[in-house]
């Protein structure tokens, strides 16, 4: 029998580089950092002290940080206005949020306006009661009330993990009921509109940070895990990977350029420092 997505951890040839390999010139001159949450800055879903203290670090060198995150708008609030960041595109890039100092005020800026959310909604509602009745095991993810504009369905974050199988077919209701889905390293999140975490990011990084995406990727560093990091990792050509990103061989549509030797927070801190170590 396979393992589940949560389970895998055989890590076969790819087509990555180790971090070691990252070059040092390309590193001194970093000005960005994006990075995922779950799985990439956590260790077993929580947040350790030395991947907070190195987010604080490449803030301190003058590196803007911002994570590019499933996470729900709840979240996404506490995160922009307490961690230190520039600020956050949450929701799979339904939005970003960042907190002005100055003016103390959080700027939210949304894809889709508040009556498309509504209504999108309503048709998320459908999409959630079929999965639940055509997929047994999976649960509506424990965040999903601080949700404005996606559905998470969670397979292996608070439930015991689901096959490869089951996962898929979460996937194939969505997108037969017209719905956009991707696959991270503890749900699948289905939303109505045509945005992901690179077009959000694009807009978050020129509006607040100044950065033409277009014709400075190339001193951006997207730190992520899972199939949902795809189109950031195809994006960025010094994209790094931590070393759970293997586990989802063959499931992902780009894999980052390099990958750390550690899993999650750990190998997040081992980029980091990679970055900070250059300068």
């Amino acid at each position: 029998m396979r393992k589940s997505l949560c389970q895998t951890s055989i890590i076969p040839e790819l087509d990555m580089q180790p971090l070691s390999a990252f070059p040092n010139d390309i590193a001194r001159n970093i000005t960005c950092v994006f990075t995922d949450i779950d799985d990439t800055l956590t260790q077993d879903g929580r947040l350790p002290a030395n991947a907070y203290a190195a987010l604080e670090a490449l803030q301190k060198a003058g590196i803007h940080v911002a994570p590019i995150t499933g996470r729900p708008a709840g979240w996404c609030d506490l995160i922009a206005r307490m961690w230190p960041v520039a600020g956050v595109v949450g929701e799979n890039g339904a939005f970003y949020f960042s907190y002005d100092d100055a003016s103390k005020k959080m700027l939210r800026v949304y894809e889709v306006e508040a009556a498309a959310r509504a209504t999108n909604q309503q048709k998320l509602a459908q999409i959630q009661a079929r999965v639940l009745a055509e997929v047994p095991g999976c649960a509506v993810s424990a965040d999903q009330p601080y949700r404005e504009a996606d559905l998470a369905i969670d397979f292996c974050e608070d439930v015991p993990p689901l096959l490869d199988t089951s996962v898929q077919r979460i996937v194939d209701i969505f997108e037969a009921e017209g719905a956009v889905a991707k696959v991270s390293s503890i749900h699948v999140n289905g939303w109505f509109g045509q945005y992901d975490k690179l077009s959000m990011s694009h807009r978050f990084a020129a509006e607040r940070l100044g950065i033409n995406l277009e014709t400075e990727r190339d001193r951006v560093v997207f730190c992520g895990d899972s199939p949902n990091d795809s189109p950031m990792f195809s994006y960025f050509p010094y994209a790094c990977g931590v070393a759970n990103v293997a586990d989802f061989a063959g499931k992902m549509d780009a894999n980052p350029a390099f990958i750390a030797s550690a899993r999650g927070g750990d190998g997040f801190v081992e980029i980091a420092n990679k970055l900070l170590s250059a300068r």
